[in-house]
């Protein structure tokens, strides 16, 4: 069997982490290595390897929902924040499973418009 990915075994509760919100579809935690103040990862819990391989789904929109929530429970709504999905290798992917990068708690620069 192949090992599973850190995000899998964060799910099934084999690798500790803080959750800050956890639901029947989706967790989010704090990044472990952390790219601004705030960098929250928001997962699904079913392994989907990339937006790549999402095809029709309501998914991507309660990852965004809950990043907002919690952006509003962190404090850092009100701001702004960024959300960043990469997706593959090449687009700067690390872990293969999707995820959403939550970054804020200060002016974040390289803006896209």
């Amino acid at each position: 069997m192949a090992e599973r990915c850190i995000f899998c075994r964060i799910v099934a509760g084999e690798v500790p982490a803080s959750f800050l919100h956890q639901d029947e579809e989706v967790i989010a935690f704090r990044d472990i290595e952390p790219q601004a103040p705030t960098h929250i990862l928001v997962v699904p819990k079913a392994h989907i390897p990339s937006i790549g391989e999402l095809g029709q789904s309501e998914l991507i929109g309660r990852l965004i929902q809950v990043a907002n929530q919690v952006a509003q429970k962190e404090g850092i709504a009100k701001a702004g924040y960024r959300l960043v999905i990469n997706c593959g290798r090449e687009g700067g992917q690390v872990v293969p499973h999707l995820h959403l990068h939550l970054l804020g708690g200060r002016k974040l620069s390289g803006s896209l418009g």
